[in-house]
């Protein structure tokens, strides 16, 4: 989180708010659905799946959350609703419509290997 005039926001602002506006015709200008569009495409975490990768020490770095964003996008052409993300040695159960990963577990660390309420698997 970054913290903006004293309040923490969950987002990394464009541009700083006491920046002067810029107008130059010769950069091409970026509409605000276009960013909008950007930031809801891309994969969010659930609190509960960000204390399970902090309380089982999963580091994720920008290759796997962008392998994550490539299953997500492949199960979501496919149709599926809530998926079971496989990548090396850890699970992620990603809601699609959302684009929303639920949770995380690095397989063997736990005594059951059970996933429930999924409907499509994607290996990456």
């Amino acid at each position: 989180m970054v913290e903006m005039n004293g309040v923490r926001v969950p987002f990394i602002p464009i541009e700083q708010i006491d920046a002067p506006i810029k107008n130059n015709s010769q950069s091409p200008s970026i509409s605000f659905d276009s960013v909008f569009q950007q930031e809801l495409d891309k994969i969010k975490f659930s609190n509960h799946a960000l204390k399970r990768l902090e309380n089982r020490n999963i580091q994720l770095g920008e290759s796997e959350i962008s392998k994550i964003q490539s299953a997500v996008d492949r199960a979501e052409l496919k149709g599926s609703k809530d998926s079971l993300v496989m990548m090396e040695d850890t699970a992620y159960i990603v809601n699609i419509p959302n684009r929303t990963v639920v949770t995380a577990m690095a397989l063997g660390s736990s005594n059951e290997n059970i996933f429930t309420n999924i409907d499509s698997v994607v290996f990456v």
